[in-house]
């Protein structure tokens, strides 16, 4: 039977579950009140009250684009209202679109650290924060949307290198700041990895093309497609033509796998040039047995469209997939009606609870029909007499905690391949710019995305090192704002300890025509009721994370995710099935997901503090001073700092700080 103890309040506890209750305010044993009578009264005076404390949440803090996470969400669920002229739903795009403006491409594909982060982890499940992106971009899509407006042009122009999520991100945040771009990219159309990297029932193509015109539609950014820079035009012309330059070249080049014969064996492609050939539309059929190494997103992009797009029997030698691959040929799309099942393998040092592809992805590999055989590596290829590889030699292995792998022994075994895919991490091309490059292919950024030593030269995205998407997007907007400052003629200065789009209250009040008064800098007491300041607010948001530990999570009742419907296929339907995966969410759904965030370091207007406070100190603002972030108050000459609403507060919004 279990056992149960009593805490503040008469609430009982199972204590066999109390591992689960990250709630709980106090331990064990500590079940007395401390005297607080020598600290609360100082003659007539308290020792401590309120003061309302905006901090970030972690999921903002957990996102490399650092989106205003729990701002769009907290429109979606009503709680922040729209100007008076715009739909609750434009509002959300355009809070979103502050630090990312692919709100649909992101939706879909990011791994979302955000989730990872969100403090409703510790009450159930986190917040579906991709899927009410994805609402949000393709509502925006439906409904037409364009960005907001942008201030007239400076006069300057940078050269981006680069048309993908960082080249296009640059000039997005760039225009917002008045000053225009040249975008010179080498492939025929704009979107990098969103449409060379990604097959397209992830990335509808007509969605992303939506999303990068818009940027394009802001005017001042010209762009030059099928041009490298390197070979048709120079450093030194960028130099001479451009204010500044920014290097977005991404990473075109796969890493071929650390085993002898791999670079002169035809039929052992990169996972880059495999999905590469397969979203310009010429590959279209692969090989009986595919083999990818792999274990990250790109990995199962490789495995997926693998198993959708099968083999042909008796396929002519000179179509084989790696001559497609390679470049030497096309596959003529009719030969699609030939197809037949793939034996398709995806192999991973890892486990399958350590890969970097995200479970959501590996479950669907799964369920279309793809072996994943985890904790092993490849030891040596297996190759026929004409010098293509029939096999790959493999061995379970142990893996360090600097990620390095070793066999071990006893454990050989051999897999059977016709095609042979390495998607095991990119690397940089910097043919032509090369005096550019550091030891590892790659170009140095330092904090601030300056290249080292190159005066008005600036990096961002995967050049600097391979990561996510969103990394590239981030990295782009901090980019823009030191070319930005540079131009200017300014100091370029350290970012802040937290580097986020966040709420911004003065910026609300404007909105709202409840701006603060002017100040004539005169010294007077009892400015509390004054209205030439925000009054008891402090904003902490650029240097503070509120951690779990800061809520009171027992206000939250455990409610279950409202999640995307998933329609991909079975291992029976794969072949040939190239629609979208997961339906997003309806209008109702979206808003009842963002019902649950818990607007972690911000007031969501439970009116907890006021029901609480012993002595009606807390109080709502009146309805015409009110805002987001300004809903309560306290009178201080009621307060006597017994700290209830701070502890009842939900969201860690209140600090007992003010008096000392």
């Amino acid at each position: 039977m279990a056992t149960k103890t009593t805490f503040q309040k008469n609430i009982e506890v199972d204590m066999d579950s109390c591992e689960k209750l990250s709630f709980r305010k106090f331990t064990d044993g500590e079940n007395t009140w401390e005297s607080f009578k020598d600290q609360i009264f100082v003659a007539d005076e308290s020792h401590k009250c309120p003061v309302y404390v905006h901090r970030t949440p972690p999921c903002q803090g957990s996102c490399p684009s650092g989106e205003d996470i729990r701002g769009w969400l907290q429109i979606l669920r009503g709680m922040e209202k729209p100007p008076a002229e715009m739909t609750w739903q434009e509002y959300a795009f355009h809070r979103s679109t502050d630090a990312n403006p692919f709100p649909s491409m992101m939706g879909r594909v990011c791994p979302a650290p955000c989730e990872d982060g969100c403090n409703r982890n510790k009450v159930e499940e986190f917040v579906g924060i991709n899927a009410a992106e994805q609402f949000i971009g393709d509502t925006a899509f439906d409904e037409g949307y364009k960005l907001a407006p942008v201030p007239s042009l400076t006069g300057k122009c940078v050269a981006i290198v680069g048309g993908g999520p960082a080249g296009l991100s640059a000039a997005y945040q760039l225009r917002r700041k008045g000053h225009g771009s040249v975008i010179f990219e080498m492939q025929s159309e704009l979107g990098g990895m969103f449409r060379y990297g990604i097959p397209g029932y992830r990335t509808p193509r007509n969605i992303l093309d939506r999303e990068i015109d818009r940027i394009i539609e802001l005017g001042g950014i010209i762009v030059k497609t099928g041009i490298r820079v390197g070979q048709e035009i120079t450093i030194e012309q960028l130099e001479e033509d451009f204010d500044a330059v920014l290097w977005a070249i991404g990473c075109q080049s796969g890493r071929d796998l650390p085993i002898d014969g791999w670079s002169d064996t035809p039929n052992c492609v990169s996972g880059v040039k495999f999905l590469d050939a397969f979203n310009k539309g010429k590959l279209q059929t692969t090989a009986e047995r595919v083999v990818c190494i792999g274990g990250g997103d790109t990995s199962i992009d490789v495995v997926s469209v693998a198993q959708r797009l099968g083999k042909i029997s008796d396929l002519d030698k000179k179509k084989r997939p790696e001559q497609v691959i390679g470049g030497y040929v096309a596959h003529d799309s009719a030969i699609a009606a030939a197809r037949e099942g793939a034996h398709v393998t995806l192999t991973a040092l890892f486990k399958r609870e350590d890969m970097t592809a995200t479970d959501e992805e590996v479950n669907d590999a799964l369920s279309e029909g793809v072996t994943v055989l985890n904790g092993v590596m490849p030891v040596e290829l297996i190759k026929d007499d004409r010098g293509r590889a029939r096999g790959l030699r493999m061995a379970r292995c142990h893996v360090d905690n600097r990620g390095v792998p070793s066999p071990v022994e006893g454990t050989l075994f051999d897999i059977e391949a016709d095609l042979i895919v390495s998607a095991i991490g990119q690397g940089g091309d910097l043919n032509g710019l090369e005096e550019l490059g550091n030891e590892r292919n790659l170009i140095t950024a330092d904090p601030l995305y300056q290249i080292p030593g190159r005066f008005g030269h600036f990096v961002a995205g995967d050049i600097i090192r391979p990561h996510l998407l969103t990394t590239a997007i981030g990295q782009a907007a901090v980019a823009a704002e030191s070319i930005n400052r540079y131009l200017a003629g300014e100091e370029i200065k350290r970012r802040p300890k937290v580097d986020v789009f966040s709420f911004d209250l003065l910026a609300k009040l404007n909105e709202q025509q409840l701006a603060p008064t002017d100040y004539d800098h005169t010294q007077a007491w009892g400015t509390s009721s004054a209205d030439f300041a925000v009054h008891n607010y402090e904003d902490r948001s650029l240097h503070e994370i509120i951690s779990s530990e800061d809520l009171f999570l027992a206000h939250f009742e455990k409610t279950p995710r409202y999640k995307r419907k998933s329609v991909g296929p079975g291992s029976e339907y794969v072949l040939g099935h190239f629609d979208e995966r997961h339906s997003g969410l309806s209008e109702e759904e979206a808003r009842a997901e963002a019902e649950r965030c818990m607007s972690c370091g911000m007031c969501f207007e439970c009116d907890n503090c006021v029901i609480y406070c012993p002595q009606d100190a807390v109080f709502r603002v009146k309805k015409d001073k009110y805002t987001t972030g300004r809903y309560v108050d306290t009178d201080y000459d009621r307060c006597i700092g017994c700290h209830i609403c701070a502890d009842v507060c939900p969201t860690g919004y209140i600090d007992m700080g003010m008096g000392e």
